[in-house]
């Protein structure tokens, strides 16, 4: 074990995570040079697509006789439980930093994340290749944020190689080689796994005591099943068989399980001949922030999507899953997201790799909501569907998710970045200068950052703010529902959750997209937006209307009349006959909006 060095790379997102880890690949030649493909432990297509690391991606390297297991990390904050993941594995991390952007909101978190797991930090400074590069300001930020010493940092630029020799072997001098002890009874912690069609459940490990080996009989603590394990092996970076995997060591195991639910993610590994009586603490259990309604556009594909969501939660703990119907879309499933971004991917990996087409309800988050009870206090239950709302006269209070959020921007926009945080409803508690920048300390409604609110950062500030947050607690908040009527009839997918004083606005901006995309019929269309009993917006989609007097050249004005009321009539019996058909192609452009 003195020859392994477990290790993480930490940074903000586009601060060059993907490609140091394609220069260690190819200084260790662990993949040849020719082989080797800018972001190479991105496999997604969704990955590659973004250029965003989603998905934590380990490798096991040899450099001057040692074992380097390096797990690469996501940067956007809706993955940060990856990062969570992967530090509970190693013994340190390289903290990386653009030279040009400096510190950044998701560089502070996982400084944060890093110390409290007692890890080995290698401060580096990235892109010193470019022009517009501040390397002594960034360097001076780093030792006065976070108390490094100016012989700790290590300068490179990842693209073109220079310096990151020097990173590993800061690797190999200053992070603690792992401990343990083989010949203990087996204790694996499982950090991550994926769902292989001719393998099953492939689990990827972290060995802390024991050993393990192709044919050995295994039992998961937390779900208790059990199964002879098919193949060990490494991450090389594809799957390398390997005849034993030992304490202190990175890699896989072929379980032979077929049943996703068996295999969790944060369980403890041990042999079934020789068990351990200490699990591993494992994970902290993470809940969604952001409910969708997901449906197949043809409800014969409901199969097809449940089994992909079951296949996307074996590796995705923070996604959630249960069964809803809907009258308008049928059967789907509610799914749970730590934020858009986390949706955006999913949605896209559930499309591109499973060649589904789906639809998708207006985003909420999850409210606790006080209703009358046996007793004074009444009694709470969570909701995160407009469907099961309860009805208002029932109703004690509603309790909002809040945030403790940080962001990060040059000082220059300080009055714009102030405004939009008070739009949102949020609360200013701290400004402090770094250097150039202002770090904002603010709380705010989870409904109200992660909807837009990143986008109109970016916007506001030219793209150079960076946001990061974590769940702060529950705040009382007035709330109204929207239900959304088509010719009389309520389109139960549509409904939304909205703050009391912005639902007239919200109402208003829901019916004006559903005219924009809803399609014109026989008779004329009413759109409204309700709230308990009264309306609160309303528009019109006018009918198709047929000429009537295409026929008639000249003549008496009065016949023009006749025809005309005549066909006025035929619309209104028209209306109140018919009945209205969402489309479902209404819903998929309604969202795109």
């Amino acid at each position: 074990m003195k020859k392994i060095r477990n290790f993480a790379i930490l940074a903000h997102i586009d601060h060059g995570k993907s490609t140091l880890a394609d220069r260690f690949l190819e200084i260790t030649q662990t993949v040849p040079k020719e082989k080797i493909a800018p972001q190479y432990l991105d496999r997604l297509t969704v990955e590659r697509e973004k250029g965003i690391t989603v998905k934590l991606s380990p490798v096991r390297m040899d450099y001057k006789g040692y074992v380097l297991n390096l797990i690469d990390t996501p940067g956007h904050v809706d993955f940060s439980y990856e990062v969570s993941r992967s530090l509970a594995c190693v013994e340190g991390a390289i903290l990386l930093v653009d030279g040009t952007k400096g510190i950044q909101a998701q560089t502070i978190s996982n400084f944060y994340l890093a110390k409290n797991e007692n890890l080995s930090l290698i401060p580096v400074i990235n892109k010193i290749d470019l022009p517009q590069a501040e390397v002594e300001e960034v360097a001076q930020d780093l030792i006065y944020s976070f108390g490094f010493g100016r012989e700790e940092l290590i300068f490179v630029s990842a693209k073109l190689g220079s310096g990151v020799e020097n990173v590993l072997d800061a690797v190999i001098e200053k992070i603690p080689p792992p401990v343990g002890d083989s010949s203990l009874p087996l204790r694996a912690l499982i950090f991550d796994s994926f769902f292989d069609s001719f393998k099953g459940v492939v689990g990827m490990i972290r060995v802390f005591d024991g050993s393990l080996r192709t044919g050995d009989k295994i039992k998961m603590i937390g779900t208790e099943a059990s199964n002879q394990i098919k193949e060990v092996g490494i991450f090389n970076p594809d799957l390398k068989p390997k005849a034993d995997l030992v304490a202190g060591e990175i890699g896989f195991i072929e379980t032979g399980l077929k049943e996703i639910a068996l295999t969790k993610v944060g369980d403890t590994i041990t042999n079934v001949d020789k068990p351990t009586d200490a699990p591993l603490k494992g994970f902290k259990e993470i809940k969604p922030y952001v409910y969708v309604g997901i449906y197949p556009t043809s409800q014969e594909d409901f199969t097809n999507l449940k089994s992909s969501l079951e296949k996307l939660s074996l590796n995705d703990a923070s996604l959630s899953v249960t069964f809803e119907s809907s009258l308008a879309l049928g059967a789907g499933f509610r799914c749970g997201f730590l934020g858009m971004l986390h949706f955006e991917v999913t949605l896209e990996r559930l499309e591109g790799e499973f060649n589904l087409d789906l639809i998708c309800t207006p985003p909420n988050v999850e409210y606790k909501v006080i209703v009358l009870g046996k007793d004074a206090k009444g009694e709470e239950i969570l909701v995160d569907s407009p469907a099961s709302f309860p009805e208002t006269q029932k109703i004690l209070k509603v309790l909002e998710p809040t945030l403790s959020a940080k962001v990060i921007t040059p000082s220059g926009y300080l009055g714009l970045v102030s405004e939009l945080i008070h739009l949102k409803r949020g609360k200013v508690k701290e400004t402090v200068s770094l250097g150039d920048n202002l770090i904002f300390e603010f709380e705010i409604p989870l409904s109200e950052l992660i909807f837009e609110f990143y986008d109109h950062l970016k916007a506001k500030t030219s793209g150079f703010a960076s946001l990061d947050y974590e769940v702060l607690g529950f705040q009382e908040v007035k709330v109204e529902k929207i239900d959304i009527l088509v010719s009389g009839e309520k389109i139960d997918a549509l409904s939304i959750i909205s703050p009391k004083e912005t639902s007239y606005k919200a109402g208003k901006k829901l019916v004006e997209k559903l005219k924009m995309v809803l399609p014109r019929s026989q008779f004329e269309i009413t759109i409204q937006a309700k709230v308990g009993g009264r309306i609160i917006a309303s528009e019109k989609v006018p009918s198709y209307r047929k000429d009537v007097l295409a026929k008639l050249y000249g003549g008496d004005r009065t016949r023009k009349d006749k025809l005309l009321e005549k066909q006025k009539l035929g619309k209104k019996k028209m209306k109140m006959l018919g009945k209205i058909e969402v489309p479902k192609e209404v819903f998929l452009k309604l969202l795109k909006i």
